[in-house]
């Protein structure tokens, strides 16, 4: 099973619990504040190795949850 499919599985699981509550999510300003940070110290060629880590963290979390939305969003149009 890859990466890929496990998240997809997650987010079918997630999704079911409450479909709007899913749909409805969104990061909290501070969590989008240091996404912005870490991507232009990325762009500057600044990003250390730690930062880069947490980057690649919340890019997954990104993937997650809006594999999630969409799911969430197929049940509730069902």
């Amino acid at each position: 099973m890859t990466v890929t499919e496990v998240f997809d599985d997650v987010a079918g699981l997630l999704a079911q619990m409450d479909p709007a509550k899913i749909v409805a999510l969104k990061a909290p300003k501070i969590m989008s504040k240091r996404v912005e940070v870490l991507v232009a110290k990325k762009k500057e060629g600044q990003l250390s190795q730690e930062e880069a880590n947490e980057l690649e963290r919340y890019l997954a979390l990104d993937m997650l949850i809006n594999l999630a939305k969409a799911r969430a969003h197929r049940l509730l149009a069902a």
